[in-house]
């Protein structure tokens, strides 16, 4: 794949400015070795001098499928791709990366499928926003090198929202919060707990709605540690419904935890378009809406 820039200022080498569009030391290592540079339509060399307007283009080489990863055609709901990126609505109870409980039939793999059926360029995808097995809603991939590189730095800078919606049980008293308590594996199981020796970590909520015995909020994580909803929300005492992990009780018939990856937005590296995307809510979560009320 082809991507053209043009020199807008002086810069004092060619990996500087691949650099300040993104192109991370990976990348440029790939593109000397595997790609091609252009300036003004001829083929150059790294050691290249810039001049203001100058355009500049790299080819990268395409992405070939790992044969260690297995295929997979089950279904993937696409809400949105291009050349950069795509993103998908997972469903609960589907991992998103291949592992020792599940080799052949991960997020991963339905993409891998996907994207040999339609005869794709580039076969290896690149999770960006990764979802625990039974947390449902957008999972965002980008779909060649240079886009990883790009969505790593905005997340890297805080530019990525993602928010997300939970039932916690309990009554949250305050309409609004932020946990921010550091976050360490427990040394005694697979959770996560909040510890003095833990990496930072800040969940933000805003209270939707209240039930006798339960509460939906919104979060917007401002960090991206593992289960950092899951900990921090068991750490007020409010564990998610259905979250076996953390102590949460079994209300309104939810069976899983309470989470779903409800929106994502961010300012598109590429094109600077604003780009946002949004999750509904899936079968089992409206039911235990529904459920609820009725309670």
């Amino acid at each position: 794949m082809e991507l053209t820039w043009q020199v807008t200022e002086p810069v004092t080498s060619l990996k500087k400015f691949l650099n300040a569009q993104g192109v991370s030391h990976r990348v440029f290592s790939d593109l000397k070795r595997d790609g091609t540079i252009r300036v003004n339509g001829t083929v150059v060399t790294p050691a290249i001098t810039l001049q203001v307007n100058d355009q500049v283009a790299v080819t990268l080489p395409a992405e070939a499928a790992d044969d260690a990863v297995a295929v997979s055609h089950g279904p993937l709901a696409v809400l949105f791709e291009n050349r950069d990126w795509l993103l998908v609505d997972k469903p609960a109870g589907l991992n998103v990366v291949p592992g020792p409980a599940n080799r052949t039939d991960t997020l991963v793999n339905r993409v891998k499928g996907y994207w040999l059926d339609e005869g794709a360029e580039n076969l290896v995808p690149h999770i960006v926003t990764r979802l625990d097995r039974f947390t449902s809603g957008v999972v965002w991939l980008a779909r060649h090198r240079l886009a990883n590189s790009l969505a790593s730095q905005l997340q890297a800078a805080h530019q990525v929202q993602k928010r997300y919606l939970a039932v916690v049980s309990g009554q949250l008293e305050a309409d609004h919060g932020l946990i921010d308590q550091p976050l360490a594996s427990d040394p005694a199981g697979f959770n996560q707990m909040v510890s003095p020796e833990g990496k930072p970590a800040k969940t933000e909520y805003w209270v939707q709605h209240r039930w006798s015995n339960a509460t939906l909020v919104e979060v917007q994580l401002h960090t991206g540690r593992t289960h950092q909803i899951r900990a921090h929300f068991t750490y007020l005492g409010h564990p998610l419904l259905g979250d076996e992990l953390y102590g949460g009780p079994q209300l309104g018939g939810m069976t899983r935890q309470a989470l779903h990856a409800h929106t994502l937005a961010f300012t598109d590296p590429f094109t600077h378009e604003q780009r946002s995307f949004t999750s509904d809510l899936p079968a089992d979560w409206q039911a235990m809406i529904q459920n609820l009320n009725e309670e």
